[in-house]
């Protein structure tokens, strides 16, 4: 995609990388510095390593073609039309769906992966915003973190989104299952240094518009 856009002389191109590019023991909060100090987490790896090749190409591509490409890294996103699919979602549509099933089915408890205890960090649909902004104000290939810079427990968010829905069940953890990361938060001060963007919808608001938009939604 890169080179197709230096060949059809794209103005500029913003590319999306993902926190989860960061060493799998970066210090709290990870900072851009700290991308190339480790390798990332082993469950997703493979994912976070091909997003940092992509910011040493859109690095090369500014230095030899003149491409104006602009690099985020954004924390995981959530909110309405969401993937609420079983198979495939991220973790806060896979919890909602869980959670209202259970709540619906009348099921005494939920079975959630790992043992609840890493943290993540979490930006509502109105990222979009800072994505803009990074086109119309950014001029740097530089990575930037795009995030909240909120971090919360996987066990609390499972409390949150359980209350939230109204399930009143217990939680269960499975602990044969991978935790993952052990933490994830951003330092989020460079996106409002280089163009502005502070995220503004709390996690509270955002969750309640996401689960809102699944029950109306979700025949």
């Amino acid at each position: 995609m890169i080179e197709e856009a230096r060949l059809a002389r794209t103005k500029k191109v913003v590319v999306a990388g993902t926190a989860c590019s960061y060493p799998k023991l970066a210090p709290i909060p990870f900072k851009e510095s700290d991308l190339w100090n480790g390798y990332p987490a082993e469950t997703n790896a493979p994912y976070g390593v091909a997003k940092k090749l992509l910011l040493v190409q859109a690095q090369a591509y500014r230095e030899q073609y003149g491409l104006d490409t602009v690099m985020l890294f954004p924390v995981n996103m959530y909110g309405p039309r969401d993937n609420f699919d079983p198979e495939t979602s991220h973790v806060i549509p896979a919890m909602i769906r869980k959670f209202i099933a259970a709540k619906e089915d009348g099921a005494a408890s939920v079975t959630l992966w790992g043992d609840g205890t890493p943290t993540r960090e979490f930006i509502y649909a109105d990222a979009a915003r800072g994505i803009i902004l990074a086109a119309e104000h950014l001029d740097s290939s530089d990575p930037v973190n795009l995030g909240s810079g909120i971090e919360i427990s996987i066990a609390e968010l499972a409390r949150v989104i359980a209350a939230e829905v109204g399930y009143t069940g217990s939680i269960e953890w499975d602990t044969s299952q991978p935790n993952g990361q052990p933490r994830r938060q951003l330092d989020v001060s460079l996106a409002k240094e280089r163009f502005g963007f502070p995220a503004t919808t709390s996690f509270a608001e955002g969750l309640a518009r996401t689960v809102a938009w699944y029950l109306e939604h979700r025949s």
